[in-house]
């Protein structure tokens, strides 16, 4: 994998939709990523970003 993190600016309705709950927050999150950026994966979340590592194969 690539050593270098990606930031991935995470749409406000995800935070709306999840309305504080953090385990929704998460699964939308997924969702979003699988769906928009097939190639990232997450690492964590910070803030309204979701920070990632872009997958070898893809490149």
């Amino acid at each position: 994998m690539n050593d270098v993190p990606h930031r991935v600016l995470l749409p406000q309705w995800i935070f709306d939709q999840a309305a504080g709950d953090e385990t929704e927050l998460y699964r939308l999150v997924r969702r979003y990523m699988w769906q928009s950026y097939p190639h990232y994966k997450i690492i964590r979340i910070e803030g309204s970003f979701a920070i990632c590592e872009r997958l070898d194969k893809f490149l």
